[in-house]
This record gives structure tokens, sequence and C-alpha cells, in this order.
């Protein structure tokens, strides 16, 4: 019996002991603290950029992982000097305490640690710093709590978490709670950045926060503040110089207003990462500052025209960091003027601006030589008409130069030769994240605005043109980076600012493919202010690309020099138009006043282990025949591109040189054989236009024989309309009317007549301008055309049932 109650006894103990380490355990919550901490934005370099109050009303920022050593000596020179030797209660302290309050029969002393006041703040946090002494005495139950707190928080925290954790809650005055809030909020740098006689304001406020109030007790704290100046360099952390610095030091002023100088990427943070307070992002402070102001000065402008939004990204394109994030004109929380939205994350019509990546596209896909002419005439695909901007057309362009002139029926051939699923996958494998239809909703549309983007996404994409054009290696794995405008913390955050973690997809854009896109844009004419920029040795070279949607609502310019890329977007966030809101006039200019704000870099050497020579004709940029004069050109090194120039052809002239002939009505001794360049008939009519030079053919010989009058009849006329399998709806006006088909076609000869004829009945005869205006049943219809040589062209088309015109 004695045993067992011997044993039944130290369970007992065993028990209560478990039970008392477990309540002690319990004595600290974690964490520690659970008060609503503000958001703060900072600078790759740790300059605050931006901070938004806590739910409470407290400037107050997320913890601290450790103070810095100056604090650090002026805190425990002040509060705590054994706080480095005892467990949380200073015994020392207390025998002092408990002489002086006997002596003095009031409590003049409360021995209280750093660790103690840090367990009181835990215990009972204020919703603000005023109504005097923060730390006043207590009753001695509320001592023995935080004591035994205290001891619990030492068994937990090591002194340097203490440490922080005290500096991160302790008051500082007014509704600054925290020594970051606070060394911002009254000296406006970080804490790292403070001067002895700074630390040592800081130091003591917690003591007794209202003595920080302007215009009150300003005595009491420079009394406070030079005395803990004097003990420092007593214990050897401060010369007599730098104290006699410290003490001529003015004391703190009303506290400073924070800065804002990236609004809206805060609030796009802060909506995206609601449970993260402190974001460390890849910014340049400076350069924010100044990107901030160049699109602020810009935007005034465009106020005056009824523009009034605007968006800038800068991004080191060999890190892939942003270094300069604005998200609007303004900022603004009344969100006049949608200055509250942030532009840079909301999609808008793409305009031209993806043009260079179809460009590089082709180039890699054997579709494509930089130098080649393009057709550049007007065309139909069911139903849709593009148009140039300037409404003309040049015949045939180099393909170089239409993107360089950024000509949009060029573009919307290629893309069709390319292939609109294809595009809309490298699109896709790119990190257009947008493309939220499938391929078919966009058709060709999609090179010319029909899908949209945001300015994130295409500052990616050419930014990842302009990092693949500086690889060496053809056969490299190209992986499609990621934007990055947060660094790495202690907790992984997103690269970039999206919710969504799309995996990074193979990158099928070549080296020299992007390098010579790149090369292409340089071309790119500038605005007026910068078209002399070759005449300047210090001018930087920028490969550049506008954009401008449908409507004139957004206005777009991309440009990568060797280092950076700048991206612009301006307009209006409700959507609106505006005459003139293009991208060369509203949104160049400001991608070069923030480029002349960047360091210039050596411009992009040319990958040439990823690319290959081949001849070209110098006229027409297609593989060189026996039949031009011949260059070299880059092409990607895996190009299979096989196509000899179909343009440049020997042609057999009389000895005059004026006249075709051929072997049936002239001796080949006494030909000139000349290498003759010679286009399509459509190209040429327009070709001829913007290039006096053109010369066509001479006419055949008259008494020249059949076969040379049969093989010079193909290509002698050309449809403009209706191309080959054309179904034409004919719709009824909005007064009941239906509406006509014109019927257009052209002559290689300028003089040229021509005989129209209908499903076999005569139209009428035309010269020169070779068009018929028709009004058409809905069936097969088969168009004829004869020349006044019995040249014959057939084109076949289908008219479809008529469709009324719906009113807007």
């Amino acid at each position: 019996m004695g045993a067992g109650r011997h044993t039944r006894a130290l369970i007992g103990c065993v028990l209560l002991a478990a039970a008392g380490a477990a309540g002690f355990w319990r004595l600290a919550p974690s964490p520690l603290f659970s008060a609503p901490q503000s958001a703060v934005l900072l600078a790759r370099d740790g300059t605050l950029l931006g901070a938004r109050i806590a739910a409470d009303g407290q400037w107050r920022f997320p913890e601290l992982e450790r103070v810095p050593e100056k604090y650090r000596a002026a805190l425990l020179t002040f509060e705590d000097k054994r706080f480095e030797r005892h467990f949380g209660i200073d015994p020392l302290a207390v025998a002092r305490a408990v002489r002086l309050n006997v002596q003095q029969r009031r409590v003049v002393s409360g021995a209280s640690t750093i660790t103690m006041q840090l367990a009181r703040l835990s215990r009972a946090p204020r919703s603000n710093g005023e109504g005097g002494d923060r730390f006043r005495n207590r009753g001695l139950g509320s001592k023995l709590v935080e004591a035994a707190l205290a001891l619990r928080i030492e068994t937990g925290y090591s002194k340097d978490e203490i440490l922080a954790l005290y500096a991160s809650h302790a008051p500082f005055g007014g509704n600054v709670v925290g020594l970051e809030a606070a060394s911002w909020r009254y000296f406006g740098r970080e804490p790292a950045a403070l001067s002895w006689a700074e630390v040592a304001t800081l130091a003591v406020l917690p003591n007794q926060p209202a003595l920080v109030t302007p215009g009150r007790n300003r005595s009491r704290l420079q009394a406070k503040r030079d005395a803990l100046l004097q003990r420092l360099h007593a214990g050897g952390h401060l010369d007599a110089m730098d104290l006699e610095a410290a003490l001529a030091e003015p004391l703190v002023g009303a506290p400073l207003a924070l800065p804002d100088d990236a609004p809206h990427l805060l609030e796009t943070l802060r909506r995206r990462h609601p449970t993260q307070h402190r974001f460390a992002s890849t910014l340049d402070a400076g350069l924010q500052r100044n990107a901030t102001a160049v699109v602020a000065a810009h935007s005034r402008e465009l106020a005056r025209q009824g523009i009034h939004n605007a968006a800038a990204l800068v991004v080191d394109h060999r890190s892939f960091e942003v270094l300069a994030y604005v998200g609007n004109a303004q900022w603004s929380v009344r969100n006049l003027h949608g200055f509250a939205v942030d532009i840079v994350q909301r999609p808008r019509s793409t305009g031209s601006i993806l043009k260079p990546v179809l460009y590089a596209a082709m180039l890699d896909s054997g579709q494509l030589l930089p130098k080649m002419l393009v057709p550049d005439v007007p065309a139909q695909y069911a139903g849709y008409t593009p148009e140039n901007f300037d409404r003309s057309y040049r015949g045939a362009v180099p393909a170089d130069v239409a993107l360089a002139q950024s000509l949009n029926v060029p573009a919307v051939r290629m893309l069709r030769d390319y292939g609109v699923d294809r595009f809309y996958d490298l699109l896709v494998g790119m990190g257009m994240s947008t493309l939220t239809q499938p391929p078919d909703h966009y058709g060709l549309t999609l090179i010319l605005g029909g899908a949209e983007g945001t300015l994130w996404d295409m500052t990616r994409m050419h930014a990842g043109l302009a990092a693949l054009a500086g690889e060496a290696e053809a056969d490299a794995p190209h992986l499609q980076r990621e934007m990055q405008v947060l660094r790495a913390t202690a907790t992984p955050p997103d690269a970039v600012p999206d919710p969504a973690d799309a995996p990074s997809r193979r990158q099928t854009l070549s080296p020299g493919a992007a390098w010579l896109t790149l090369n292409a844009l340089l071309e790119v004419p500038r605005p007026a202010e910068e078209g002399d920029w070759r005449s300047f040795a210090s001018s930087r070279q920028i490969a550049w690309k506008t954009g401008t949607s449908w409507g004139q609502r957004d206005a777009w310019a991309v440009g990568s020099s060797g280092q950076y890329t700048v991206s612009v977007w301006a307009g209006n966030a409700s959507g609106d138009g505006r005459p003139g809101l293009t991208g060369a006039v509203a949104a160049a200019p400001i991608l070069f006043a923030l480029h002349d704000r960047l360091p210039v870099a050596p411009w992009i050497a040319a990958p040439t282990r990823a690319m290959k020579r081949v001849a070209v004709c110098r006229n027409d940029g297609y593989l060189a025949n026996d039949h031009c004069e011949q260059q070299p050109q880059w092409i990607p090194l895996a190009s299979h591109f096989d196509r000899q120039s179909p343009y440049n052809v020997l042609v057999h002239l009389d000895a005059a040189g004026r006249s075709r002939v051929d072997s049936t009505c002239e001796r080949v001794a006494a030909m000139q054989h000349v290498n003759w360049f010679v286009l399509p008939p459509a190209q040429a009519f327009y070709f001829r236009r913007h290039d006096a030079s053109y010369r066509e053919m001479p006419d055949i010989r008259a008494d020249c024989g059949a076969a040379l009058a049969a093989s010079s009849s193909r290509g002698v006329m050309e449809f403009l309309y209706p191309t080959a399998g054309t179904r034409v709806y004919i719709p009824l006006d909005l007064d009941g009317r239906r509406g006509r088909v014109v019927l257009e076609a052209v002559h290689r000869d300028a003089e040229a007549s021509v005989h129209w004829h209908l499903d076999g009945a005569y139209l009428g005869t035309t010269r020169t301008w070779h068009q018929q205006s028709l009004d058409l049943q809905p069936g097969a219809h088969v168009v004829t055309l004869i020349d006044a040589t019995g040249n014959r062209l057939t084109r076949q088309f289908e008219v479809l049932a008529t469709q009324r015109v719906a009113s807007n």
C-alpha cells in the first residue's frame, strides 16, 4: 500500500510538472504579435518606395529580422545594459529597484528588462502611442506575469530575435509603431542609415513616446538624447569627434510624409498577396522616380488632347528584372480618369505590337528572308479587308521594311501563310496570358490588334526577343523567362505580380531570328526630335516598334537597347478613342525619354554561331539565281528557305533593245540577253508609283511567233478583287436597297483596254482603271477579262445571300 501511494504521488508530481510546463509554454502566443501590419514596398537597395497604413490606423511596418548595430548599442545602453547576460529577468536590476522604491517609499524603478517590456507589449498592445508613458509602472501582479512571460520568451527566442521583435512593436509617438516606421517617418531613411544622434533619439522614445510631439517637451527629449550619446561615448561606441557632431545635430521635427513612388504596383501586390506585407522589389529607386516624373510630364501634355492615362515598364533584359514600374500617369484613390487602375496589368488591344514576333517566327520557319519582297496589294480574306494605316499600297516591299513601317496588308498575308493556329500557340508559349478564346475567334485580325494583351506580357515578349538575340548558341534550350518585380525573400514570391503560376514553356524562336528582327526594328523612323540620332556619337541604338489599336484607343511603343527594354502604353482607361492617339505620337516620346534616363549599353553582338550566310538577289531578297546582282544575307541557322528569285528573269531583246524576240523571229547572234526585274501585274501596278526606276518589260516584236506571245500572256493581267475562292456577301443597306460588288483588275500595260464578261455576257470595256460595279444575284459566277491582244483572265467566285447591315 505504501509503495502504491508513493507511485501515485510520483505520477501526480510528474503530471503536475508536465501541466506546469505546458502552461508555462502556453504563456507566449504564437506568433507573439497579431496586430495588423502596414504594406511596405522596398526598392532593390532597401529604399522605401511606398507604404500603406495598417488596418488599425497605425504605421506598423512588418517585423524586422534583426536590428542595426548602432541602434542595438544605443538601445542596450539606455534600456538594458546586461541584456546579453540575463535570462529575461535582471536580478541586479530587481535588487536596485527594490532598494530605490523602499528608500523613496514609492515606485520609482520597475527593473524591467527589454524582454519584460516585450512581454508587456505582447500582452496589451495599445491602439496608439499617445497618452503618456507606454511603460509606466504597474502593480506587482502584472510584474510577476510579465516576468514569467519574459522567462518563457527567453526560452523560445534568441537574443537577436527578441531585440528585433521589441524594435518592431515598440511605440514611437503618435501612430508610429516600430523602429522601421519611425526611421522613415522621422528621418526619411532606413534604420541602418541613421546617424548616432538619430538612433539615440529613437532609443529613448519608447520609454516616453510623447516626447516626440512637435512643439512639446523638446528640452526633455534633447536632454535624454544627449545623455545617451554621452554614455555611448563613455562606452567606446563613438569617439570624441563623432560625439561632438552628434550633439550638434538638430532634434527630430514633425513626421515626414512617406514616399509613394510606385503606388499602382503596391496596390497590385497587396491585392494578389493579401497575407504578405513586405515586398522587396527589383525596382531601382532613382529610376523609378525618374520614370514616374517622365510619364507624368508627358501625360500632362497628352491630357490637353483628352488622353489621360499612360503606363510604362523598364526591364533589364539580361537579368529580366523590372527596374521601373509606372502603373498610370497619376495616382488617385477616387479613380479620377481611371488613375487608380494599374494599366500595366489590364488587357488592351495590341494593335501592331505583335508583328515582330510573326516576322521572327517566319524567319525561323524558312518562309521568309529579311530582304525578301512581300506583296502589298489590296486583298480580301473571307470578307476581311485589311488596310495600311496610310490607306495606300506599295505593291511589293522588303519584309524588314514592311516590319519597320508597320504595314498591315503584308502582315495579314504573312499570318495567313504562317497559320493562325501556329502563331496563336507561339504567342501562348511566349507568355501571352490573355488569349482566352480559341484561334478561330481571332482569325487574321490577331496580328492587327484583334486580341488583347497586357503591357506586362508585351514587355516580357519583346524583352525575350532581346535576350534571345544575345544568345551565342543556336541549340541552347531557350526557356521563356519570367520577368521579376519581386526579389527572393524568406517566403518565395511570385516572379511577376500575377497569381497564375504558369510553367515556363520552351521558347521556339532562335537567337538568329531574334537578332535579325531587332536589326529590322532599328530602322523604324524615330519621332521628329529623335530623327538625327545617327549623327551623334553618344546616341544609342534602339530596336523599337509602335502599335495603334482600331479606333485609336490604345497607343503602344516598345523598344530595346543593348541592355534595357522599355515599354509604354498611352490612352484612356475608359477605352475612349481620340484623334491623334497613335503609338508614334502618344507613346514613342515617352519611350525615348525613358531610354535617355538609362545608361548607354553597347548594341547586341550578332550571334554568328546561330546564323548562316546565303546569297540573295539585291533587288528582291530571294535566294540568288543567275539573273540578278547578289549580296550576302544572314539567316537563322536552321532556316530551310529554298526559293530562288521568281522576279529576276532572262529576257531576249532585239539588237536595238526595244522589243522582245525569240529564235523564231531573230537570229540568236543578233539578240541582246538582258537580266530583267519583273513583278506580277498587281504588285507592279502599285510598285511603280513608289519607284520611278521600275521598268516594264518591252513589248513583243510584231513578227515574232505565237509561242513567245503565249508564254508572255501569263502575268499580263491580275485580279485585285475577287481573289481566288472568294465568297461574297452582298449586304442590304439600311434603306433596304441591295449593295453592289466592285470587281477590280490591273493590266501590265497602263494604257491597255480590257473587255469584261460575266457568265458569258459582255459587260463593257475599261481603260487604265479597270473596275466594274455590279448588282449580282446569289450563286456561282465567272468573270472573264480579254485585252486587245487576246490575253484572257478568268476568275470564279460565289455570291451568298444578302444580309442587312446592322445599325449601331
